[in-house]
C-alpha cells in the first residue's frame, strides 16, 4: 500500500467580487454549514471531494485541502476499508451484544451503525448527539468496516448462517493471547487520515451500541501521514522494515479471487465479503535493536533501506530462492521472513496486510509495548493465512522478535446497497 505524493500549496485565493453571489451553503444540524455544490466535471466532483469546510476568521470559508476532502464511498459492491490505501489513524473495536439481545437487536444495531458510517464517511455529523469533534474537518478519508465473529451466531439463533470458513483459529506455538483482547461478537475497523475524524467516528460508533452490545476490547493504530515522504512509499513498521511489498493488487488478475468471496460462494449473504484476521502483535524492539542492521536483513531477507531482497534488485525485483554469494551461503537465509511468506511457497496462499502500528506506553520494565495490529483480509482464512502462520511457526527467524498477544477472525459481509444496512441478507434473510 503506498500514501499519496505531497501535493503542492494551493495559491491564494482571488479578491472576492461583487456582483453575483456564491451558491448558499446547506446548514448542518449543529449550526454549521456544509460545501456548496460542486461542479459536475472538476476534480473534486471525481473524487466525491469537498463536503465540509474549516473555519476561518474572515468572511469567506477556504476549501480544506486534499486530505480533508478526500472520500471513500459507504455503500458498494464491497465495504470500504478493505481496498483503500493505509490511513494515518485507526481504531479497532470489538463488542459483544448484551445479555437478552438478539437477532431483532444486532439488526437495529446495523442499521444504526451503517446509516452512522454513511453520513460520517460523507463528511457529514451523526444523526443523534453529535458531539462535533470533527466539525472543522472534511471526510479525510474515513472508513468504517463491520464484521461478525463467531460467537456471533449462537447468540442471535443463526448458527445455520455460520460459515465454515469462519471456525475458530487454531492454536500456534507463538500464541501468548489474552482471551479478554480477543475475538467477540462484533468486529469494527476505523481509519481515517485525521486523528479527530477517526475518534468521532469511534465514539459515534459507540454510543450508537446504546444498551444492545458492549465493548470487548479496542485497539488504537497509526501509520505514516500522506505525503509525509517525497514520493509515494510502501509503508514500514515500528522494526523500521519495509512491510507490504508483496500485497496482492487490485490490478491481478486474481485478486478478487484471493480476497473476496465470489458472489456466488457460500452462505449466500457473505457474497462480495471477505475474512479479516485479526492479531495484536508486540514487537521485542528492545531485542531487536540490539541487532546490527545485516542481523536484521537476515532476519527479514530484505534490506532495510529500500525494502529490496537480499538477492538483488529493487523492492519489486522477484526474490533469486537459489541465488547463494561467494561462501555458497543462500542470499536469502532458509529461515528469513519474507522467504516462508512467499506465496509461491505457501501453495499459493495469499492475503491482503492492511495494518497499524501501535504503541500503547512504556511498561514498568521501561520496554515500550508496541508493535503491529496486523489486519489481514482473504477469501478463505484456511487457505491464506493459516497455512502461511504454520509455517512461520516452524522456523521464522523473525519470531524471536514478536509475540502475538491477541487474535480475532471476523466475517465481513460485502458492501451495502443504497437503502440497505451492512449484514441486512444475514439479519433479514
Amino acid at each position: 500500500m503506498t500514501s499519496p505524493s505531497r501535493r503542492p500549496a494551493l495559491p491564494p485565493a482571488p479578491p472576492r467580487r461583487r456582483g453575483k453571489r456564491p451558491p448558499p451553503r446547506r446548514a448542518s444540524p449543529d449550526g454549521g454549514c456544509s460545501a456548496p455544490p460542486v461542479p459536475p466535471g472538476s476534480c473534486s466532483a471525481r473524487r466525491g471531494a469537498a463536503v465540509g469546510y474549516a473555519a476561518a476568521p474572515s468572511e469567506a470559508s477556504a476549501p480544506l485541502t486534499s486530505l480533508g476532502t478526500d472520500r471513500a464511498m459507504f455503500h458498494g459492491k464491497h465495504q470500504p476499508g478493505i481496498t483503500d490505501g493505509l490511513q494515518s489513524h485507526g481504531h479497532l473495536v470489538a463488542f459483544d451484544l448484551a445479555a437478552g439481545a438478539g437477532r431483532k437487536e444486532a439488526a437495529a444495531l446495523l442499521r444504526r451503525w451503517s446509516e452512522t458510517a454513511r453520513r460520517l464517511m460523507a463528511g457529514e455529523p451523526s444523526a443523534h448527539d453529535d458531539t462535533g469533534v470533527a466539525r472543522d474537518a472534511g471526510p479525510s478519508s474515513l472508513t468504517v468496516t463491520f464484521g461478525f465473529g463467531h460467537s456471533f451466531f449462537a447468540r442471535t439463533g443463526l448458527e445455520k448462517q455460520r460459515p465454515a470458513s469462519l471456525d475458530p483459529l487454531p492454536e500456534f506455538s507463538s500464541d501468548h493471547l489474552d482471551k479478554n483482547r480477543s475475538n467477540g461478537d462484533l468486529w469494527v475497523q476505523i481509519g481515517a487520515n485525521d486523528g479527530l475524524v477517526a475518534f468521532h467516528a469511534l465514539r459515534a460508533i459507540q454510543k450508537d451500541a446504546g444498551a444492545a452490545a458492549r465493548v470487548r476490547w479496542q485497539m488504537n493504530g497509526f501509520n505514516r501521514s500522506p505525503g509525509a515522504t517525497a514520493h509515494p512509499m510502501t509503508a514500514r513498521n515500528l522494526m523500521g522494515q519495509i512491510d507490504g511489498t508483496r500485497n496482492p493488487k487490485p490490478a491481478e488478475s486474481d485478486f478478487d479471487q484471493r480476497v473476496f468471496v465470489p458472489a456466488q460462494g457460500e452462505p449466500a449473504w457473505m457474497a462480495n465479503g471477505s475474512y479479516a484476521v485479526v492479531r495484536r502483535i508486540r514487537m521485542l524492539l528492545d531485542d531487536w535493536e540490539k541487532l546490527s542492521v545485516t542481523a536484521q536483513e537476515n532476519v527479514i531477507g530484505r534490506r532495510k533501506s529500500d525494502g529490496a531482497a537480499l538477492s538483488g534488485g529493487t523492492e519489486t525485483t522477484a526474490m533469486d530462492l537459489e541465488k547463494t554469494d561467494s561462501q555458497g551461503n543462500l542470499a536469502v537465509p532458509i529461515n528469513a521472513h519474507a522467504r516462508i511468506t512467499r506465496p509461491d511457497q505457501n501453495g499459493g496462499a495469499a492475503m491482503l496486510r492492511r495494518p497499524f502500528s501501535f504503541h500503547d506506553g512504556i511498561d514498568a520494565d521501561g520496554v515500550p509495548d508496541a508493535g503491529l495490529l496486523f489486519i489481514c483480509w482473504q477469501a478463505d482464512p484456511l487457505r491464506g493465512f493459516v497455512p502461511v502462520q504454520r509455517k512461520l511457526d516452524r522456523g521464522d527467524a523473525l519470531s524471536e522478535f514478536i509475540r502475538h498477544e491477541s487474535s480475532g477472525l471476523f466475517a465481513v459481509p460485502g458492501g451495502a446497497a443504497e437503502g440497505e444496512y451492512v449484514g441486512q441478507k444475514l439479519l433479514e434473510g
